[in-house]
Parts: C-alpha cells; sequence; structure tokens
C-alpha cells in the first residue's frame, strides 16, 4: 500500500531522470550549451558594454517569466522599468511590482554569488524565493508568501500534487538534486547544474507546492542553480525566455512529460535546444558589440591627426553607419542621425558625395550603387572566410 497519496495521484514523481535513451544528438546539445556558456564567461567586456548586455538578457528574461504568467508589459515596458524609466497609469502599478520582486530576487542571487557565498537549495530557500515573488501582490485569501499550500491546486486540466504531500515533496526534491547531480564520468560541473536547473523547475511546476507563485518560483531556481554553477547572470535568464518564446510547446511539454510517466528526457530536449539558441544569440550579440568598440576605435585613430570639418563630417558618417542594419542611400545620409542632420546642413548635394568619395578611396566605406556601407571586414579579420562558389561545369 503506498506510504504517501502522491504514488497514487502523480506517480510521475519518481525523482529520477533515465538519460539512457538519449540520442548522440542530445549529448552534442548538452556540451555546446556547456562550451557556449563557458565562451560567454571569458568574453572581455568594457563594464559600461557588460552592464548594457546584463540588463538586455535581465528584461527578456524577467518579461519572459511574468508574461507566461499574465504580466502584459511587454518587453521594451520591463526594460524601461529596470532603468527606471517607466510611467503608468494608477490601475497598472501592480504590473511593475511583479517585475519588481523577479528583478529584486534575481539580483539579490547574483549578489550573494559574486561575493563568493554559496546558495544551498533547500526547502527554506525555496519558499524564501516564492515569498519573494508574491511579496506585495493582490492574493487570494488562502495564498500565504512562502507557506505551502494546505488545500488543493490546479492550471487548466492539470493537479498539483496533493497538499499533505507537498512539504514531503520539496524535501525530497531538494535532497535528491543534490545528491544526484554531482559530476560524474564524461559530465563536469556545468553540464550537471544544466540538466539540475532544468529538471528542478520541471518538478516544482509538477508539484505545485504553492497556492501560487509556483511557475515564476520554479524558474527562478533555475536561475539560481545556473549561476551557482558559474553560468554568466546574462545567460541565467534565457531559459524563462525561451518558455515564453514558445508557451504553447512549453504547456504541452510539461503535460505530455507528466503523462509519460515522468520520461524527462524530451523536455530537458526541450529546454536545451532553447537554451542554445539562446546562448547562440547572446554571443552574436556580444560580438556585435565587441564589432561596434573595435569599429569606433578604429575609426578614431584613423582621423586622429585631421581634425578639419571634413573629416569630422566623415568620421560621423562611419560611425553612424555602424548601426543600421542595411546600406544607406547616398540620398538620406542626413537622416541617418541627427549628427549627420547637423553636419550636413545647408550643405551642397556635392559635399555629401564628396565625402563619400574621399571615404571609398580610404576603404573605410563601400559604395554600392546609389548605397553605402561602413566597411567592416577592414576589423573582422578572424571571422570565417567564405570561399568563392565555384563555377558550373559546361
Amino acid at each position: 500500500m503506498p506510504k504517501f497519496e502522491y504514488e497514487k495521484t502523480h506517480p510521475w514523481l519518481t525523482f529520477t531522470v533515465d538519460l539512457r535513451p538519449a540520442p548522440p544528438s542530445f549529448w552534442a546539445t548538452l556540451g555546446e550549451c556547456q562550451s557556449k556558456c563557458e565562451h560567454l564567461a571569458g568574453v572581455p567586456l568594457r563594464p559600461d558594454i557588460a552592464e548594457k548586455l546584463h540588463q538586455v538578457y535581465l528584461a527578456k528574461g524577467i518579461w519572459g517569466t511574468t508574461s507566461i504568467e499574465g504580466n502584459t508589459l511587454s518587453e521594451e515596458e520591463v526594460r524601461k522599468h529596470i532603468q527606471g524609466k517607466l510611467e503608468l497609469a494608477p490601475n497598472k502599478e501592480y504590473l511593475k511590482q511583479e517585475i519588481d520582486n523577479i528583478l529584486q530576487e534575481s539580483n539579490r542571487m547574483l549578489d550573494v554569488i559574486s561575493a563568493g557565498h554559496q546558495l544551498p537549495l533547500t526547502p527554506e530557500r525555496i519558499k524564501e524565493i516564492n515569498a519573494m515573488v508574491l511579496n506585495g501582490l493582490s492574493l487570494e485569501d488562502d495564498v500565504i508568501p512562502g507557506q505551502i499550500r494546505k488545500y488543493p491546486v490546479g492550471v487548466m486540466t492539470y493537479k498539483g500534487a496533493p497538499w499533505s504531500d507537498c512539504e514531503h515533496l520539496v524535501d525530497k526534491l531538494c535532497s535528491w538534486l543534490s545528491k544526484d547531480f554531482e559530476p560524474q564520468m564524461g559530465l563536469g560541473p556545468l553540464h550537471m547544474a544544466i540538466l539540475k536547473a532544468i529538471v528542478a523547475h520541471l518538478y516544482i511546476e509538477w508539484i505545485h507546492p504553492f497556492g501560487d507563485g509556483n511557475g515564476r518560483t520554479g524558474r527562478l531556481v533555475e536561475v539560481q542553480i545556473l549561476l551557482s554553477a558559474g553560468v554568466p547572470s546574462p545567460a541565467s535568464h534565457l531559459l524563462s525566455n525561451h518558455y515564453n518564446l514558445t508557451r504553447n510547446q512549453y504547456l504541452t511539454e510539461l503535460k505530455a512529460a507528466s503523462e509519460s510517466g515522468g520520461k524527462v528526457l524530451p523536455f530537458i530536449t526541450y529546454a536545451l535546444n532553447g537554451f542554445l539558441e539562446g546562448l547562440k544569440g547572446q554571443l552574436a550579440y556580444v560580438r556585435r558589440l565587441q564589432m561596434e568598440v573595435a569599429w569606433i576605435n578604429y575609426v578614431h585613430d584613423y582621423f586622429r591627426h585631421n581634425n578639419t570639418r571634413a573629416a569630422n563630417r566623415q568620421k560621423s558618417l562611419l560611425l553612424d553607419l555602424f548601426a543600421r542594419e542595411e546600406p544607406a542611400p547616398i540620398s538620406e545620409i542626413d537622416q541617418i542621425s541627427p549628427r549627420l542632420a547637423k553636419a550636413y546642413a545647408g550643405m551642397h548635394p556635392r559635399t555629401v558625395l564628396r565625402d563619400v568619395e574621399a571615404l571609398e578611396k580610404t576603404r573605410l566605406l563601400l559604395r554600392e550603387g546609389k548605397t553605402i556601407r561602413a566597411n567592416l571586414a577592414l576589423i573582422a579579420s578572424f571571422l570565417p572566410v567564405c570561399a568563392a562558389p565555384k563555377a558550373s561545369a559546361r
């Protein structure tokens, strides 16, 4: 006879992970996630650039985890709020509180871990996270932030584990995660931390130990585990963003995992694939930031000994062209930026052409018909070289 009711109602809560059926592609993805996390952690960035990267992806993660739960603020609004620039009508101020709760807890985790202290994953810690998630929010009368529920709950068709077992289940989850996710042959600390983070989030969703805020709590636990393992802060929020961007699949995968009897491999695979795509996008963003710094330095160095009005116009043109994804029409140069509008105000069109021709001769600028673009290839010496297409056989 089952000792606990959940053994009958939630037999998928087995506290085991069987990765033996995982195909080679799974291990390749896990290895690539680990490699890219280390690559990202080793990228040298100016403090202002690093802060920009942190804010962009912190906003994405916070927007993702709150948006899943129904917060209607956009990603841009979340970013503005983090910067202290968002103004909302009084009847929408509660939306800021939800954001602030995740922001404060994320920053507290980062501060503690950055100071060299540990944040063990214990039942008390999970309760503490839930209390922060629900702090200051309007809740149902029976929801007590940070306390295990004493009543049944459900989300759509899914019912959480029996309330009488929740304390035991949270204890068992923390014990399992602390013992069974240590490094082992072929899998280092970061490999195991990534798997541990995903599984911890999944189990908190399954158990649903709190009256409210279970999803946000599980995703913040995920962030804590990744940060504690040395995953850079911007990358630690990528999974929350992935779940939000693929919300329908996220809910489908959660449901499928429970209905399969606790086979977690498909959910882990889904999460890993999203994590990897996020890491790729983040590294591309970092490369762009580094290219921007390199281009600014290169252009300033080129004009170091030339301070004429023409040189200053040309320098501004090269700097402002960088931000454009597409080539700029020569006829619209004065519309690229306020700085260029001011520089070319009242100038004869021939002046624009002379500046373009002068920069074209230096190879700092490339002209393609009636458009121009910055010649970024000058500072991209170590990017992959593409071979010219072979001529077709005749």
